[in-house]
């Protein structure tokens, strides 16, 4: 429009020129050139001064433009900073303030009119002052960004903010200011002291739980010691008295038998069976002693073939081999253990299920592996035996719990709490159920890989 308005002024200007030219002519006579030349002439002065004068606005136009431009620029750029949840600001090389967003308003309750042409030493303490200043000057020399940790005094104390800090350069590449981002993370820098005081807190805890332990495992160690001097013992110190007793027992039976009456071979012949229970019963807890403490060796056990083999011991060892048991051992029956302890896990359960099915006509003992409910799966050991009652299943594998006498079923009570310990100690797990004369299954579980050594009972 302003051009339009340009055209139409200057062609008035031309027919105004034509017109005080004609006048002219009407006055004075013609001496130069003919009308018309001097019309051209005029024509195409007024055409060279209504390009000049195009230009001249052209221009202006062109400046105003590009102001409106970058003023909408710098608005939209404003709007970005004071949006910014973060302290920006821009400081002169002299460190005087030239621009704060909105949050430096709130956080320091000044606007950004009152704060151009002042310095950090006009707003902080001068021990901040310095530090802001400093950083300032590094990031000036190096010419590159510089981060800083800054502490600023605030109304509830000094926060603790992460500064980016860059120098800004003009179109000549001078360095004319200082542009920084201030973000707080006084809450990051408490919570990461609190972390500090707990973990030093924990350490010292450790460091006491750590000594605690080397003295609980150095008694330990004394006990065990203990232990095997007492298994030692046991061992020998006791068998040998037991072994006269047993031996002198028998002699007097064969050789003074006959002088005896039936009441006396009778309590003779009990000496004899219950020296032959204490021997066994030493073996047995000599047995536990060094299921709990015998270190443990990690090979691949193959159940199958160890259960055969303990079955056909069992018969060839009764002395009965028509006796009328159906035996099933599952074939792929592989874990991963110490197989001597195993073997001793097995040999209790097989000979369990062999001795509570003797009174069976018909009985079954079935050795294999199912699946359970959470996918996994447990090896058992079932039969078709005396069975027990559940309510006493907690006490299964507590070292002299029996539930049968012994009248009935022979035994030291020894054979289950083996058991539990040993798969105890191989991360695993056994459990029972039964029914009074309907039989017992034992199940257990075993880790495919090795396990963090535990101590204790089973589960």
């Amino acid at each position: 429009m302003a051009v339009s308005v340009l055209v139409v002024v200057c062609l008035l200007d031309l027919g105004l020129a034509i017109r005080a030219h004609g006048d002219m002519a009407r006055r004075t006579p013609l001496l130069s050139l003919p009308p018309f030349v001097e019309v051209l002439v005029l024509v195409a002065t007024s055409l060279w001064a209504l390009a000049a004068a195009m230009r001249s606005r052209l221009a202006l136009i062109r400046a105003e433009t590009a102001r409106l431009a970058a003023d909408e620029e710098a608005k939209r750029l404003l709007q970005v900073i004071d949006n910014s949840p973060a302290v920006i600001y821009m400081r002169d090389r002299e460190g005087r303030y030239l621009l704060v967003n909105r949050r430096y308003e709130e956080l320091f309750g000044i606007r950004r009119e009152e704060i151009v042409g002042r310095t950090d030493f006009d707003m902080f303490p001068p021990e901040a002052a310095a530090d802001f200043r400093a950083n300032d000057l590094k990031a000036l020399a190096s010419g590159a960004a510089v981060q800083a940790e800054e502490s600023v005094p605030q109304v509830d104390g000094a926060h603790t903010y992460i500064t980016l800090k860059y120098p800004l350069t003009d179109i000549a590449g001078r360095h004319y200011a200082i542009c920084g981002i201030s973000t707080d993370i006084t809450d990051l820098k408490r919570a990461e002291e609190e972390a500090n005081r707990l973990n030093s807190g924990l350490e010292s805890l450790n460091a006491g739980l750590e000594s605690r332990v080397r003295e609980r495992t150095a008694e330990l160690e004394a006990s065990t010691r203990e232990l095997d001097a007492f298994a030692y013992s046991v061992s020998h110190d006791l068998r040998a008295p037991l072994r006269a007793v047993a031996g002198f027992s028998e002699l007097i039976l064969e050789d003074y038998g006959s002088a005896l009456d039936a009441t006396g071979r009778d309590y003779l012949s009990r000496v004899v069976a219950a020296t032959t229970r204490m021997s066994r019963l030493i073996d047995d807890l000599l047995t536990l002693s060094r299921a709990t403490r015998a270190e443990l060796s990690w090979r691949p056990v193959d159940l199958s073939a160890m259960a055969q083999r303990i079955l056909a011991d069992l018969r060839s060892a009764e002395g009965d081999p028509e006796r009328p048991v159906e035996l099933i051992v599952e074939d792929g029956l592989h874990a991963t253990g110490d197989p001597a302890l195993l073997e001793l896990v097995l040999q209790n359960l097989i000979s369990n299920a062999w001795k509570f099915t003797a009174k069976q006509d018909k009985a079954l003992i079935h050795v294999g592996v199912e699946r359970l409910a959470d996918g996994g799966c447990a090896f058992f050991v079932r039969d078709t035996g005396a069975g027990f009652d559940m309510r006493y299943a907690d006490k299964l594998f507590v070292p002299f719990q029996r539930l049968h006498s012994v009248d009935d079923f022979a035994g030291t009570g020894i054979g289950l709490a083996i058991v539990g310990r040993i798969i105890n100690r191989h991360g695993g797990r056994i459990w029972a159920e039964g029914h009074p004369e309907r039989g017992a299954v034992f199940r257990f579980v075993l880790p495919e890989h090795r396990p963090a050594l535990r101590e204790g009972g089973a589960r």
